[in-house]
């Protein structure tokens, strides 16, 4: 018993004369983690700050600000670590870190690959709040951005979510960056009718309710095809908008105003129409019937 007690002593003894020893060193390592801690808050705040004045996403931007608190935090702990002579420590840290990481990123590299291309869209110019985007098959106005997926709301009022890997992989096309916007309308009329009659009234009607020298463009319109029952035209011009709703409207006005003006003018627009030949009906039923037989 007294052996033992001993060398407990002993042991204990060494490890004071350790601590007293090494008591400078202890002190600069708590010394750099209190500094590296408070320099954690301020780096966390500036860059909040400062990200907050080019982007105005939440998520990212609180994403960005830890990011840059967290390695503040990890290079103080190595460096308090190398003042207390624990280069073993380090070098486990680093490659229990590196080993951790490739397991984190083959486990999550889904959720990853969105993460980082929601951080690129937040960056990105083309993209915003507010906008009016067509992307993989879906078009509406986008309502947030977030890390993993964004949010649009379609015409219809209804919320699509798409991941932003495929918002930054596929094309994508943007109503709100221009303000000006281009209709594009079909229509046909009769073949008795006068062609260039029927142009003078397009542009007329079109010029009479949608102000193009304001806009400071042309109507546009040509003849396409002589149709099965109509000859076929388009005409073009420019609308103020950011959205597709905005062209959607246009060609709505444009459509009741056009059949205002033809019909005025005694101008027709033909449906479709189907000949159908009666002349040998008799001998089509005559030969109907032998095969009855």
């Amino acid at each position: 018993m007294e052996n033992t007690t001993n060398l407990i002593l002993e042991k204990l003894n060494s490890w004071w004369e350790l601590i007293i020893k090494n008591l400078p060193n202890l002190a600069v390592a708590l010394l750099v983690l209190i500094v590296s801690y408070f320099l954690s808050i301020l780096i966390y705040r500036l860059l909040k700050k400062a990200i907050n004045k080019r982007i105005n996403k939440k998520s990212v931007t609180n994403l960005i600000a830890r990011t840059g608190s967290v390695l503040i935090i990890l290079i103080g702990l190595f460096l308090a670590l190398s003042a207390l002579n624990l280069s073993k420590s380090i070098t486990g840290l680093l490659t229990g870190a590196g080993i951790s990481g490739i397991i984190i990123g083959l486990a999550l590299q889904e959720s990853l690959s969105n993460s980082i291309a929601g951080i690129i869209l937040s960056f990105r110019k083309n993209i915003r709040l507010g906008d009016w985007i067509d992307t993989n098959d879906y078009s509406g106005e986008v309502i947030d951005i977030t890390l993993n997926y964004v949010v649009l709301k379609e015409a219809d009022n209804n919320i699509v979510i798409i991941p932003n890997k495929l918002i930054k992989e596929n094309p994508f096309k943007n109503y709100s960056l221009t303000t000006k916007m281009r209709v594009v309308l079909s229509c046909g009329v009769g073949y008795e009718s006068e062609l260039e009659q029927v142009e003078k009234i397009t542009k007329t009607t079109i010029e009479n309710h949608f102000d193009q020298d304001k806009i400071d463009e042309n109507v546009e319109f040509y003849f396409t095809e002589f149709g099965d029952s109509s000859i076929n035209f388009i005409c073009r011009f420019w609308i103020y908008g950011k959205s597709s709703l905005e062209i959607l409207k246009a060609k709505s006005k444009l459509i009741i105003e056009l059949h205002k003006a033809f019909n005025e003018n005694e101008i027709n627009i033909p449906f479709p129409i189907r000949t159908l030949d009666f002349q040998n009906a008799d001998f089509i039923n005559s030969e109907h019937k032998n095969d009855n037989k």
